[in-house]
Order: C-alpha cells, then sequence, then structure tokens
C-alpha cells in the first residue's frame, strides 16, 4: 500500500466517522463499529486520533445507563475538516469516475458494443 493510498484511505475512514458523528452525536463506538463496518478497535483508534487533533469532543453522559455511551460533538474545527474532506474525496471519486468512463467507452470500442444485440449486452454486463 502506497503512503498516499494510505492517507486517502485513512481519510476516507475519518470521514465516514465525521459523517455518523454530524448525523448522531450520541453513539457508542461499538454502534459506530456496527454502522461503519469497521473493527471497535479501528474507530478507537480513528476517534482518539480525531480527539487528539481537536477535530471531535467527546462528553460522557452524566445519567446514562449506558456508561459506554458518549456524546460526539464536532466543534468548527471539525466541521471545517469534515468539509475538506468531503471535498477531496468528492474530486478523488469525480477522478476516478472520468478514468472508468474512458475506459468502458474504449472496452466498448474494442468489442463492438453498438453492434451487440440488446441480449448479448446482458450476457456481457
Amino acid at each position: 500500500m502506497t503512503i498516499q493510498h494510505k492517507i486517502n484511505s485513512e481519510s476516507e475512514e475519518s470521514l465516514m466517522v465525521l459523517r455518523e458523528i454530524s448525523a448522531k452525536s450520541q453513539l457508542t463506538q461499538r454502534e459506530l463499529s456496527l454502522r461503519l463496518g469497521f473493527s471497535l478497535g479501528k474507530i478507537n483508534f480513528l476517534i482518539k486520533a480525531m480527539v487528539e487533533k481537536g477535530l471531535i469532543k467527546v462528553e460522557s453522559f452524566k445519567n446514562s445507563r449506558n456508561k459506554s455511551a458518549y456524546l460526539y460533538l464536532l466543534p468548527p474545527m471539525g466541521i471545517e475538516e469534515k468539509a475538506k474532506t468531503t471535498y477531496r474525496f468528492l474530486r478523488r471519486k469525480i477522478e476516478e469516475y472520468e478514468k472508468l468512463e474512458t475506459e468502458i467507452k474504449q472496452l466498448k470500442k474494442e468489442v463492438g458494443f453498438s453492434d451487440l444485440s440488446s441480449e448479448d449486452r446482458k450476457n456481457i454486463i
């Protein structure tokens, strides 16, 4: 895995956590783990890293029966980082889409896709 790929992957994972926290701030790490399909250790690592960077603030519930439930808040710095990361993620996905679209056009040209019957196209796809 290249360094850039690792950074992109971590940024995407952090973005997913930030998006979940934006949608519902009262979560356990276990709930985040289940929602996102990450291990509990991965969620713990991501949250700790984002807390250290000031992207998330954590408050525990005084009246909560579930002592592992926390209120995760996005301070202004977290909201700004979420917006920047979303923009970078979107830009990267658009680039991937455009490359894939070009590749699909080339492959269609190679197999004479427009000359195939609709049944043949279904079998290819």
